[in-house]
């Protein structure tokens, strides 16, 4: 097993290593936030747009993972504000809802990559640390099509508020057969 100085070691951080997570949903938002600290990064993490914003505002860090879609906003507004106050901040948007429209916007709001949730603490660092104009490394051990299929369905459960019908209904797809996947463990 590897220690947190081996693990630090292996990357090479600038002199500010600060970083801002935002996102909602807060066991994801636990988990990313320790990894990203035993990987030197000192790490403020919360899960409001207002909380990020005041951040931004107060100590803008040099990092940024940001989630697309809160409750309270979107994480694109914080891309603007921490651009404003800190242009050579280097910005990562997560989302849920992998899709081209929102990967343009991120981009166009100043993001430098947008990963789909749930990314490794690896992949994040990797977008962080790339090389302007450098391509990224494909994932080493990227989720199967069933598990991302899973985790899409899941996510849509979750924001129709635990509604099997309402989601059925969104998915384009039968309630029992919703009711069926939701039963079965996620796939590796």
């Amino acid at each position: 097993m590897e220690t947190m100085d081996s693990q630090q070691s292996k990357l090479d951080l600038p002199a500010d290593h600060t970083l801002l997570i935002l996102d909602d949903d807060a066991p994801f938002r636990t988990r990313l936030g320790r990894a990203l600290t035993a990987r030197g990064f000192i790490v403020s993490a919360v899960s409001t747009v207002a909380e990020a914003m005041d951040i931004a505002r107060m100590n803008p860090p040099a990092f940024a993972v940001l989630d697309m879609r809160l409750e309270d906003g979107n994480g694109l507004e914080v891309v603007n504000d921490l651009h404003t106050r800190r242009p050579d901040c280097r910005v990562i948007m997560l989302t849920g809802y992998g899709n081209i429209a929102t990967a343009v916007a991120a981009v166009k709001a100043g993001a430098i990559d947008y990963l789909a949730k749930p990314a490794d603490a690896d992949d994040v660092v990797k977008a962080l640390l790339a090389m302007p104009g450098s391509a990224p490394e494909p994932p080493v051990n990227p989720m199967s099509a069933d598990r991302v299929r899973w985790e899409h369905i899941q996510r849509v459960y979750e924001l129709c508020n635990h509604n099997v019908s309402e989601t059925a209904r969104r998915l384009n797809m039968h309630r029992r057969t919703l009711q069926r996947i939701l039963a079965k463990r996620a796939p590796h």
